[in-house]
């Protein structure tokens, strides 16, 4: 993607978004996005459903693999990036945390499915 036609963020309109691996991001309020995926493509029918990092649907019971290594509070190391976690749950949880699940050595938590992609 050309960085001059940078699409502007969905959340706060800013227009100064960069790429980071696979998505877009916000520097203005820490947004991140795929790039296929727009609030215009979300009211063509797909009002509800949850896709991965790389724009995979998802759904409950299905495995993923984490993208970025994610900071854990009370944890020295975090979530490093390539753990699997099986049998995700999605739900409509606080601030972009929209997959349940338990990782192994952390216990239960929620993610965003824009660090994960399907396995």
């Amino acid at each position: 993607m050309d960085e001059n036609n940078l699409p502007p963020c969905p959340e706060c309109s800013g227009a100064y978004t960069y790429e980071m691996g696979a998505l877009l991001v916000c520097p203005e309020c820490g947004h991140e996005w795929s790039p296929g995926a727009t609030t215009s493509d979300a009211g063509e029918g797909e009002a509800g459903v949850i896709r991965d990092a790389v724009g995979n649907v998802l759904a409950d019971g299905d495995t993923v693999t984490v993208i970025k290594t994610l900071k854990v509070k009370g944890s020295p190391t975090g979530i490093k990036a390539g753990t699997k976690v099986r049998n995700i749950r999605l739900v409509d949880g606080v601030d972009g945390h929209d997959i349940d699940c338990k990782v192994e050595g952390f216990g239960s938590m929620q993610l965003k499915s824009s660090v994960v992609k399907k396995a």
